[in-house]
């Protein structure tokens, strides 16, 4: 199988970043549709195709728009920088329960000149989401030592103290002051373009897959 992605899809957004205006995007509109939008597109059926080896319970959904694919234009609304679009474009295969109130974790892709990453995990989770996940790595302390020797370093910022209602001297103190937990690999253009990218990320997404596992436990989800 041929990778969706050729290196249009970063020399558009090496230009994106040069020219971040409404007024170049419309010009460069087909553009972005043939070597960003379709290619992503393909490649979230693609992994739709693959998923159910890992876990029944995600899903990709490959619309333009409301599926997995990330939109490209930003939300300037609270932010100092006013800039109207991403300079890199993600997809996220969600549980199949999350939507509204309902946070679960799940797989995810972003591309970009300065950046590809594919892995799982739950990203800022709310307050509810979190304690849930505190509380599942100490009421399971074996099941999260299995998730820490499969390997894979947690990204995400911490507390610099003990969450509240938690052991300080716990034994995974480090992980409970955790606000995320992900995990994952990074890419070079190289691999995102190769025919092999596909069994890459998979395999990316296979070995985060304990963690996501976890944290979808840990919410009352069906794995």
């Amino acid at each position: 199988m041929n990778s969706s992605f050729t290196p249009d899809l970063f020399a558009f957004f090496r230009d994106l970043k040069r020219n971040n205006n409404r007024e170049w995007f419309t010009a460069n509109k087909d553009r972005y549709v043939a070597s960003v939008e379709a290619p992503m597109l393909q490649f979230i059926r693609d992994v739709g195709e693959r998923l159910p080896d890992i876990s029944p319970s995600f899903r990709a959904d490959a619309r333009r728009f409301g599926g997995s694919l990330y939109r490209i234009y930003r939300d300037t609304r609270f932010s100092p920088d006013k800039t109207p679009y991403k300079p890199w474009t993600a997809a996220t295969f969600r549980h199949r329960a999350a939507r509204g109130e309902v946070e679960a974790p799940g797989f995810y892709i972003r591309l970009s000149p300065t950046e590809n990453f594919g892995g799982g995990g739950i990203y800022h989770p709310s307050m509810p989401s979190l304690t849930r996940i505190r509380q599942h790595i100490v009421d399971n302390p074996r099941g999260w030592n299995v998730v820490k020797q499969a390997g894979g370093q947690l990204g995400g910022d911490s507390l610099k103290r003990a969450p509240a209602g938690f052991d300080p001297a716990h034994r995974f103190i480090e992980d409970l002051r955790r606000k995320s937990f992900y995990t994952g690999e990074e890419f070079t253009e190289a691999d995102v373009t190769s025919a092999g990218f596909i069994d890459q990320f998979m395999g990316a997404c296979r070995n985060s897959a304990p963690l996501v596992k976890f944290l979808t436990v840990s919410q009352g989800l069906p794995w």
